[in-house]
């Protein structure tokens, strides 16, 4: 029998559609949560276990709480408490059985939630009434702090080589350990250092960026370190350096493999001793900052040349991320080139790609990785503004890919749908490729061809489109948002 009230009742106020996340195995007990919550103006996102959850991009995180069912255990509590907190935003979890009640008492869950993942009680058999005060508790906590901590720097990517690195990004946050990022240049080391500091328990104070790279070695020490009225010919007055506007917070040394061996010598001590002393004062200060490093240079050969302290490098080695360059995870192009589109919108006219001025994209091999891509498609919004971009608007070094133009002469148009995403491959349904396949990723290009022929038959109309392929309006919208599809009408 059922454990939830599930009377004829409409709230009466309007209540703006959030999401909300159930995890309850059995399934009639998830059909008794979506009825539920839709009439509370929820809008359930429904799994079975923790493992099934598709997890949003940190900046289109907008759930209202998490409702644990049945089943859940102290590890599940554990996966599911260690990927909210990186969140940073205040997201309630409530406990609707008993299992997930002794789950969330798990010795470490205090430290994991900290004041993020706040614990609410439903009593079984779950009324309507009560429903709704703690679905306005949750309201009342979100909305306290909705995005108090939100990371705005997150890397952006959902292959698996990216997924490590978050997965070492959120590990680290909670720790002072120094961290090297290692990677070409464009690819996000900057950003990854960013994001550590907007986990960390230093977000509150300074992050201080220096390119080690682009200052004189003659200068460094001072931009570093401070200086003294008088210390040199110029100290015209005392000046803080880096390390003192970061204290309490991270200071970002990029380029770190630039530095010159006598500066190399000074950093060392600071990292040692954690003190520091101005240039030209014999007073030593207490240094309160985590540092994270970053280089594109192989330091193990610069060590072998003589160039870099081998000290120095296990030092700044306690904790190092590989951040892979763009051709070494192409499968995350669709969702960077979505992203920095949705950048590039706040200041012109947003464009589109169309699939096969991706595919050509994704058959370049980006030396500049992702910042090389990021001022393409900038060029691409000035030049084409509002407009959907084809392969014959690309730069000619972005065509060499050898995707072939499209006919010059054409059957009718359908409504324009456009993707982020290369159209999937015919797969035989009888047989697997030698190699295998993904099979979440070949479900989702199964969804998306049949989403783009709903629309092209419903004349581009979301709610026409919604009804063809039998689901709600407002799921079809929230598709099209996942796989970054754009229909004519999304009113």
């Amino acid at each position: 029998m059922c454990e939830f009230e599930d009377p004829g009742w409409e709230p009466g106020y309007t209540v703006i559609e959030r999401k909300v996340l159930v995890v309850e195995p059995d399934w009639r007990r998830a059909q008794s949560w979506d009825r539920n919550l839709r009439r509370h103006a929820c809008q359930p996102i429904i799994v079975s276990d923790i493992t099934a959850i598709d997890w949003p991009q940190p900046e289109q995180f907008d759930w209202l709480a998490v409702m644990l069912g049945t089943g859940s255990s102290s590890a599940d509590i554990r996966q599911l408490a260690q990927r909210l907190r990186s969140y940073g935003v205040v997201l309630p979890l409530v406990c609707a059985s008993d299992e997930a009640a002794n789950a969330t008492d798990c010795p470490d869950f205090e430290f994991l939630a900290c004041d993020t993942l706040p614990r609410l009680q439903l009593e079984l058999p779950i009324r309507a009434l009560q429903l709704t005060s703690v679905l306005r508790q949750c309201e009342l906590l979100r909305s306290s702090a909705p995005l108090a901590r939100s990371p705005r720097f997150c890397p952006v990517g959902r292959s698996q080589a990216m997924s490590e690195a978050h997965r070492l990004i959120r590990q680290v946050a909670a720790f002072d350990s120094n961290v090297l990022l290692l990677g070409e240049s464009g690819t996000g080391k900057e950003q990854a250092a960013r994001h550590i500091h907007e986990l960390s328990a230093r977000a509150a104070r300074p992050f201080v960026p220096v390119n080690c790279g682009a200052i004189p070695a003659d200068l460094l020490e001072s931009e570093l370190f401070g200086h003294e009225k008088g210390a040199f010919t110029g100290a015209l007055a005392a000046r803080q350096g880096r390390f003192e506007y970061a204290e309490g917070g991270t200071i970002f040394l990029d380029e770190i493999g630039d530095m010159s061996l006598a500066m190399q010598v000074k950093l060392l001590r600071v990292l040692q001793e954690r003190t520091l002393e101005r240039v030209g004062s014999n007073r030593t200060m207490q240094c309160n900052v985590r540092i994270i490093a970053a280089t594109h240079r192989d330091l193990e050969t610069l060590i072998a040349e003589g160039r870099f302290r081998e000290d120095l490098f296990y030092r700044l080695n306690v904790f190092p991320i590989v951040l892979l360059p763009l051709r070494d995870r192409i499968e995350d192009l669709a969702l960077l080139i979505g992203h920095l589109l949705e950048r590039n919108a706040r200041v012109a006219a947003r464009i589109e790609l169309t699939p096969r001025a991706i595919a050509s994209l994704a058959r370049y091999p980006w030396p500049g990785n992702v910042r090389e891509l990021a001022n393409l498609l900038e060029r691409l919004c000035i030049l084409h503004p509002g407009a959907t971009v084809d392969l014959e608007q690309l730069p000619e070094r972005y065509r060499a890919g050898g995707v072939s133009p499209a006919p010059k002469t054409t059957p009718t148009v359908s409504p324009p749908v456009t993707s982020h995403a290369p159209e999937p491959a015919a797969i035989d349904a009888d047989a697997l490729p030698s190699a295998g396949l993904d099979l979440r990723d070949h479900l989702s290009n199964i969804e998306i061809g049949l989403i783009r022929r709903a629309l092209t038959e419903a004349g581009g109309t979301v709610a026409e489109a919604a009804r063809l392929l039998k689901m709600r309006r407002t799921t079809l919208v929230e598709k099209l948002k996942k796989y970054h599809l754009k229909a004519v009408d999304l009113a």
